[in-house]
């Protein structure tokens, strides 16, 4: 049974308020992060989910890639989980990406940078 506007509408509340918190947490522990965002079709969400962390460099990512990966999956992890979303973080699901990267790329164009597939894993 798919689920209907209204109820989609509470779990993206959910996901929103959630993430906000990890983002919280995150900029006072994880060196270089700045942001995050996601992106999803609530419909099919464990197919579709995105959990992007932004940080302001491109070294900052990579660094946070080896030395905060297990932070930041935990830190998706328990948002996921205070969402009521029963899916666990995965390579495919959490991707990191920077400030830097976006502006050589695509100018600092977020949105045009989100609806392509140019975010790092």
């Amino acid at each position: 049974m798919s689920l209907g506007k209204r109820e989609l509408a509470r779990i993206e509340r959910r996901l929103i308020t959630a993430l906000t918190e990890a983002c919280k947490t995150a900029k006072d522990e994880i060196k270089g992060f700045t942001w995050l965002t996601h992106t999803a079709d609530l419909s099919a969400l464990a197919e579709t989910l995105k959990v992007i962390w932004v940080f302001e460099t491109l070294a900052d990512r990579k660094l946070a890639q080896v030395e905060a990966k297990a932070r930041i999956f935990a830190l998706t992890a328990i948002a996921l989980n205070e969402a009521n979303i029963d899916l666990n973080p995965a390579d495919h699901s959490v991707r990191f990406d920077s400030e830097q990267e976006c502006l050589r790329t695509h100018g600092g164009d977020w949105k045009k940078r989100l609806s392509q597939s140019g975010v790092q894993g």
